[in-house]
C-alpha cells in the first residue's frame, strides 16, 4: 500500500484525538506493510528483552489489525523471556525525515522532526506448528513484485535444518496507539514549502497522504 494514498477509516471518535493521533485502520496497515521490521520487547520488569524481527499483519473483515505473524531463533533471549511472560510491546517506525527552517522557506520557523509509528501491545504465543507459515508469509510479501521470486525449496536440504533453529509465533493485538506527525499542523504555504523541498520521498508522499486535499 502506497503511502501516497489518501488516509481514511478515521471516525468520529477518533477526530477528537489530538491532532496526530488521527489515524485510521488503513493507515495502521499501510504503515505495517512499507515498514514492516519492528522492535519487539518483552520479558517484564527486570528482564526486558528486545529484538529487530519482521512480521506480517493479520486483519479482519473491517480492515483492523488483529494479529501479527513472525518468527525468531530458539537460541534468542526474547524467546525465553516471552516464554515466561508473553506480554509483549511491538514498535514499528515509518518514515521520519528531520525538516529545516530551510525546507519551509521560513528563518522565524523552528526546524522539526517528521515521523509516524505505531506502538502495540501483545500477547505472544509459540506455535512450532506455525513456524514454516510464518517463514512463507513473510518471503511472499518480500518477494511480491520481483521478476524471480524467490522459494524457500531453493535452499534445498538446508531448509529442514533451518527450521529447527527457529520458532513461529503470534503476536495477538490487545491494544495499539500511534503518532503520525506530518505537517498536519502547518499553514498551507509552508506545507507545500516544505512538500516542494523536502528530499525524503516517503516523507513527502505521507505528508501528502496525511494533508490530502490541502
Amino acid at each position: 500500500m502506497d503511502g501516497a494514498e489518501a488516509s481514511a477509516g478515521v471516525t468520529k471518535a477518533q477526530e477528537n484525538r489530538p491532532l496526530f493521533e488521527r489515524f485510521g485502520d488503513a493507515d495502521v496497515r499501510a504503515l505495517i506493510e512499507g515498514y514492516p521490521l519492528a522492535w519487539v520487547c518483552g520479558g517484564g520488569a527486570g528482564a526486558l528483552e528486545a529484538s529487530l524481527l519482521p512480521l506480517i499483519g493479520v486483519y479482519d473483515g473491517e480492515g483492523r489489525l488483529i494479529e501479527l505473524i513472525g518468527h525468531l531463533m530458539r537460541s534468542n533471549p526474547l524467546h525465553a523471556a516471552l516464554t515466561a511472560d508473553p506480554r509483549a510491546t511491538i514498535l514499528f517506525s515509518g518514515p521520519d525525515a528531520y525538516v529545516s527552517p530551510e525546507h519551509a522557506g521560513r528563518r522565524d520557523w523552528a526546524p522539526t522532526w517528521n515521523y509516524a509509528q505505531v506502538k502495540i501491545g501483545a500477547e505472544i504465543a509459540f506455535d512450532e506448528a506455525l513456524t514454516e507459515t510464518s517463514l512463507k508469509v513473510l518471503i511472499d510479501a518480500m518477494e511480491a513484485g520481483r521478476a524471480e521470486p524467490w522459494s524457500v525449496e531453493e535452499l534445498g536440504p538446508r531448509y529442514r535444518g533451518m527450521l529447527t533453529r527457529i520458532i513461529g509465533f503470534r503476536a495477538r493485538v490487545t491494544a495499539l496507539s500511534g503518532k503520525f506527525k506530518l505537517g498536519q499542523d502547518e499553514d498551507d504555504a509552508t506545507l507545500h514549502a516544505i512538500l516542494g523541498a523536502l528530499q525524503d520521498a516517503q516523507s513527502v508522499a505521507w505528508m501528502k497522504r496525511f494533508n490530502g486535499g490541502r
